[in-house]
């Protein structure tokens, strides 16, 4: 019997899927767990194996189309088996009705009175693109459920050229000019698009505000140096700052629950868990990496965790669980010896905790004999939502996290 190859639901609310690639030729033998297509969510690009064997047929997507959840795309055939005949073609440019991106085009260009005539429905996914495309909504005629407004529609009018507003902080003369060609001619990778997408969506939407503190990390030294050998020869895995920071961090925000809370469009959404992000190099983007339980585990399970995780980032092999819940996130970029700098908030997260290089530096040491010193400092730099947080909320938050850091032995140790 013929299995059809739907387009997964990979996250909440989503509603499309981009094919990136097949792994498999139409006509080639698949067996059941084998990885047959890649897909590109809003979040990540996804391996999908195969869920039954057979021969890979039918096939209706091509690479770049932007299907609907739960649509057929393909069918795992037996042998001298034909796919059935009910499988509508998904082609580039189409809309989630499947209508020609002409038609789509007209439909979102109709005058503001044909779609005005009642409540205007909007999703999620498109109301955020409107944003970043500069479309008016008011304009536009849905072509989704119930004549719902759907991300198609925003590319279509936004390609288009029509029902389009500059951002009201654009110069007249930047909105009219012709685009300049950078001559660089480089395009982006998936997972690069995805980053610039929506930390352009997080810097223009969410009011950032910033908190900086130096720490002297010498309890982090010790406590590395104590523990880290131990670990290695049980776990087979070093301990890394990160690994004593992402415990620190997560212990810190069960003390400060609006640290750990979410913007939730209207309002404040409490998170029951600590689940801590991880930001992560790979080729051409950053991925964020969730640490489970960090708040409770041991030194050692979060040390095995971050390294497979971060393997498994490298080589594209993160699953949608690895990547979705985090609800606060720290990004150490100390290995590039940078010294200090400020992060971008994963939304619908309520902050990000940027951490630099630890360097020796000359500090001031009240009531010590020689009244300086040289210590392994640190800076750590909160970048908070001010619409969950305010100043004096990041800044108790960010003296607890460093009154953790000096204490580190006590409480590890």
């Amino acid at each position: 019997m013929a299995v059809s190859v739907v387009m997964p639901a990979l996250e909440m609310a989503q509603e499309t899927g981009k094919l990136v690639s097949w792994k498999k030729k139409e006509g080639e033998k698949v067996a059941k767990g084998e990885m047959l297509l890649e897909v590109e969510t809003d979040k990540a690009v996804v391996e999908i194996e195969a869920q039954a064997a057979g021969i890979l047929g039918g096939v209706t997507a091509k690479i770049g189309d932007v299907v609907p959840v739960g649509q057929t795309i393909a069918w795992l055939l037996q042998p001298d088996e034909k796919p059935p005949a009910t499988t509508a073609p998904t082609q580039t440019g189409r809309t989630l009705d499947n209508r020609p991106a002409a038609a789509a085009t007209a439909a979102a260009t109709a005058a503001p009175e044909a779609a005005s005539s009642g409540p205007i429905r909007v999703s999620p996914k498109a109301r955020r693109l409107a944003k970043e495309l500069g479309v008016d909504v008011s304009r536009l005629r849905g072509s989704g459920p119930d004549g719902e407004i759907v991300a198609e529609d925003i590319q279509a009018a936004a390609k288009a050229g029509s029902a389009t507003a500059p951002g009201p902080s654009a110069p007249a003369d930047a909105r009219t000019a012709p685009p300049v060609s950078t001559g660089l001619g480089e395009s982006l990778t998936s997972i690069g698009r995805l980053m610039a997408e929506r930390t352009t969506q997080s810097w223009t939407s969410v009011p950032h505000f910033f908190v900086t503190r130096d720490v002297d990390g010498s309890a982090l030294v010790a406590l590395r140096e104590k523990l880290g050998p131990s670990i290695e020869k049980s776990r087979g895995v070093k301990l890394t700052y990160t690994d004593l920071l992402t415990a620190i961090v997560a212990r810190v925000l069960k003390q400060h629950p609006r640290m750990n809370a979410s913007w939730a469009g209207k309002g404040i959404k409490a998170n029951p868990e600590v689940r801590m992000g991880l930001a992560m190099a790979v080729n051409d983007g950053v991925v964020v990496a969730v640490i489970n339980k960090a708040d409770a585990g041991d030194l050692a399970d979060i040390a095995v965790q971050r390294r497979d995780l971060t393997e498994r980032a490298r080589t594209g092999k993160l699953t949608p669980a690895d990547i979705s819940g985090a609800t606060f996130t720290i990004s150490n970029l100390g290995m590039y010896h940078v010294d200090q700098f400020t992060a971008i908030i994963v939304p619908p997260q309520a902050g990000i905790l940027a951490v630099g290089a630890m360097t020796d530096r000359v500090v001031p040491m009240p009531g010590a004999l020689i009244p300086i010193g040289v210590r392994p400092m640190l800076t750590l730099t909160l970048s908070g939502d001010h619409r969950v947080l305010d100043g004096a909320r990041g800044a108790a938050f960010l003296h607890d996290v460093v009154e953790g850091i000096q204490s580190a032995e006590k409480h590890f140790g």
